[in-house]
């Protein structure tokens, strides 16, 4: 059984049911925390009683660790939402057995194969975090940390409490949206972890955690049955600064990273999650103000990058199919680079 938690309020809504729905596919067993940000979000997940699902409400969080509810009142929404990522993980924590892993997900990941072979790597370890992997050219970008806050496994033993309460006492401390010295929100206090806490293991495989800002580091292809990351399986992507810009166009911010993938790669990795998002938009529209969202766009470029190595990754004949049956745009010379879905198609 692997545990995992999340949160997000109503605005990704559509993002957390699809980051559920792709677990439910691609992960024979598994336990889901969703820390719920608002009402509507508790609301509407209740009524949907999703499966290996277990919700906390935001003010339980609080009333569970005084120091999160200290802090509430000094920080921005965004900045409290950061601000929770460690008490989150630690809660979990504490209803598990010894020995068994917690890990904290993004809301707006998606799977595309088993997750366990990450824990798999982490071996006896007592955590397990994933690097940015940025190309040369962006390097400069760790200055919002060399790790990503997106997948952080912790295990239930003495390390990995030491390693969870170190980094909740640094997030109520200071946790702001903002590169002060060595600290950026909750994100860049993981850059200490492989020094101070020895049992921290980083993961390697490069099909964890493929994003905008990595693509550039790996070779991508895209095959039949599978995408493949430096001839290893695709196992979840990380979707961030996906935005709705219209109706069904979206601007998938790839742009802002300089780069220009193949039609069968926006069509098999982008093309399934906005499928995945499209009906779980249909269960909670009611709810939906915004599709921009509220987790993690305001730190949207500063934190992460590209694809690389694979913009001739088109398979005979994908282009066309493509193009006749959903994505309509894509503006390659400049500052953005958007999809749109037509009808039923994708």
């Amino acid at each position: 059984m692997l545990h995992f938690c999340t949160y997000f309020d109503c605005r990704y809504l559509d993002r957390g049911l699809a980051l559920h729905a792709s677990l439910t596919r691609t992960c024979p067993e598994f336990h889901l925390s969703i820390l719920c940000l608002d009402a509507e979000t508790d609301g509407r997940l209740r009524e949907l009683g999703l499966g290996s699902v277990e919700l906390i409400r935001l003010c339980d969080l609080e009333g569970h660790y005084p120091q999160l509810a200290a802090a509430k009142a000094s920080r921005s929404r965004i900045e409290h939402y950061f601000t929770c990522t460690p008490f989150l993980i630690s809660l979990v924590l504490e209803s598990q057995k010894h020995g068994e892993v917690a890990t904290y997900l993004d809301a707006d990941l998606f799977f595309f194969s088993d997750p366990s072979t990450l824990l798999e790597e982490l071996g006896t370890g007592s955590a397990a975090i994933i690097a940015h992997r940025f190309p040369e050219r962006l390097r400069r970008l760790e200055a919002f940390g060399r790790f990503n806050v997106g997948w952080v496994s912790i295990r239930n033993d003495s390390q990995g409490w030491d390693c969870a309460t170190w980094w909740r006492d640094r997030c109520a401390e200071w946790c702001y949206d903002r590169v002060e010295g060595n600290r950026f929100a909750d994100q860049r206090y993981l850059d200490e972890w492989p020094s101070r806490f020895p049992g921290t293991v980083v993961i390697s495989h490069p099909g964890a955690n493929l994003a905008p800002w990595n693509l550039a580091s790996h070779r991508v292809r895209v095959r039949p049955t599978a995408v493949t990351v430096d001839s290893r399986p695709l196992i979840f992507f990380h979707f961030h600064g996906l935005r709705r810009i219209l109706g069904d166009v979206w601007d998938m911010n790839l742009a802002a990273y300089d780069v220009r993938p193949g039609w069968s790669f926006i069509w098999r990795v982008y093309g399934t999650y906005l499928r995945e998002l499209r009906r779980a938009s249909a269960l909670v529209s009611p709810l939906l103000p915004s599709q921009a969202g509220e987790l993690r766009t305001a730190v949207g470029a500063h934190r992460h990058l590209p694809l690389g190595g694979d913009g001739n990754a088109d398979q005979v004949g994908l282009v066309a199919r493509i193009r006749k049956a959903a994505l309509l745009t894509r503006a390659i010379a400049g500052r953005r680079v958007a999809v749109r879905l037509l009808g039923g198609a994708i």
